[in-house]
């Protein structure tokens, strides 16, 4: 993010608001209502589409009193519950997500087992306010087996007024008996002009024809969105793309996207190419192997539309090979912590290679 661009987007906690996750909400308002609310929800989905934010709406909703009339979840910003939340600051809520690596500078690849088993005593705790104890697991599939084994031991037998909400983008990581315990609500992605939308809202000084390549590349994800934007994930894309485009391959180019990207603070930045890069080879090849005329794919950066099309001319299995053989470098890159310049500078050979 170039200097001076903030990106506005509160935390799920603090957000105030919700958009195109209408019928999710409906269904939780529906079985509070019903006055049978399950002790456990698994809300699942993609990242970045809103799942943490409804679930602390819902338990905002619950612990400012929750009104059986009321026609969604929203409660005001300005209410002291609302504040609460957000500040972290409710005895009746307790939040259990991966902890942030201050020695790596990125949230820790598990939840803290430590964490995980603060649940059971928490809920087992009289309410502070007389109402619910909630907890809400902010990506749950990074609880390791013993993390899990503990959530389950709640799960066999939950307190009386308590309410446990995991959420995560991979329900299949989590044990099969957790999942038979929980009611899932499975959460949709969001529609192109919601997430254009969200972008204009969180990152103003992005025009209206970026907003419409975010909301393309992110898949209906605000979150990701936000994420390619707040790393130049566009513009690096069409640089990378720009010097694979020439022919000869020019070694001086590619040297210096690969010293920047290699450099000890482009940490970001290096995951979000390759994540790109990797994903607009995988559209190009499925389109291919579809028959679908990627000259008539709508344009995510400037050129990459010819680039696909050239991509695509002749044997499918050149597209497939080239698609393979890049993934697999930044996958050993990273598993192996390889010098990513030599891993940028190499994916650079392999699609020159493919285009001429």
């Amino acid at each position: 993010m170039a200097e001076g661009e903030v990106d506005r987007s509160p935390p799920p906690r603090a957000n105030p608001d919700l958009l195109g996750q209408e019928a999710a909400e409906s269904e939780l308002l529906s079985s509070f209502r019903s006055g049978r609310l399950p002790h456990a929800w698994l809300i699942a989905g993609k990242g970045g589409i809103g799942k943490a934010t409804l679930a602390f709406r819902f338990a905002r909703f619950l612990l400012a009193g929750g009104d059986p009339a009321a026609k969604s979840l929203a409660v005001s910003a300005e209410n002291p519950v609302f504040r609460r939340i957000a500040a972290s600051g409710h005895a009746d809520l307790l939040t259990v997500e991966r902890q942030f690596d201050e020695e790596k500078g990125r949230a820790k690849k598990e939840i803290a087992v430590d964490d995980v088993r603060r649940i059971g005593p928490f809920l087992r705790l009289t309410a502070a306010e007389g109402g619910w104890r909630i907890v809400v697991i902010d990506g749950a599939d990074g609880m390791n087996r013993a993390g899990q084994n503990a959530v389950l031991k709640i799960l066999e037998e939950p307190p009386a007024r308590a309410l446990l909400m995991l959420v995560t983008e991979r329900p299949s990581a989590l044990l099969p008996t957790i999942r038979s315990r929980c009611r899932i609500l499975t959460v949709g992605s969001l529609s192109s002009p919601i997430v254009q939308e969200l972008v204009a809202k969180y990152r103003p000084d992005i025009e209206a024809e970026e907003r419409l390549a975010l909301a393309e590349i992110a898949e209906g994800s605000i979150g990701r969105a936000l994420d390619i934007a707040a790393n130049d994930g566009l513009a690096l894309l069409s640089n990378f793309l720009s010097i694979a485009a020439d022919d000869p391959l020019d070694w001086a180019k590619a040297h210096a996207l690969g010293d920047r990207l290699g450099a000890a603070a482009a940490d970001e930045s290096y995951r979000i190419l390759s994540q790109l890069l990797v994903e607009w080879l995988g559209s190009v090849a499925r389109e291919a192997g579809r028959g679908i005329c990627v000259e008539r794919r709508r344009e995510i950066v400037p050129g990459e539309r010819e680039l696909a099309a050239r991509l695509a001319e002749g044997r499918l299995e050149r597209v497939l090979e080239v698609w393979e053989k890049v993934a697999h470098l930044f996958a050993r890159s990273d598993g192996a912590n390889l010098d990513r310049r030599l891993t940028v500078i190499s994916a650079l050979d392999a699609v020159s290679g493919a285009l001429h």
